[in-house]
């Protein structure tokens, strides 16, 4: 399969597996340090798909800058206390999690 091939099926699928979630339905998710939080100004299916292309030069720049990281003890606490909906698509074994505007808290 032709990398242009793979990457169309990647952000396929994971665009059809983003969906709004409640932060206490990731509770799970987070106990086994799985969450990733994904600033709320990238994309998030285009983050999803360069996990799933292992493209480490483009993921090593979005953790230096702070916009890929994992979800701290603090921000789960808030999330805990307010149970906002955000947005989220799983890229195994990473559960990506945005917290958007337009996502409803």
């Amino acid at each position: 399969m032709a990398d242009s091939d793979r990457e169309a099926l990647l952000r396929a699928e994971y665009l059809s597996q983003t969906a709004r979630i409640r932060w206490h339905d990731l509770q799970t998710w987070y106990a086994r340090g799985s969450v990733v939080a994904v600033a709320g100004d990238l994309n998030l299916v285009e983050v999803a798909v360069q996990l799933g292309l292992d493209n480490r030069p483009q993921f090593e720049q979005w953790i230096s800058s702070g916009d890929v990281v994992p979800v701290t003890d603090a921000q789960a606490l808030a999330w805990y206390e307010a149970n906002p909906e955000l947005w989220a698509v799983v890229a195994p074994p990473w559960v990506l999690v945005q917290q958007r505007a337009d996502a409803s808290g």
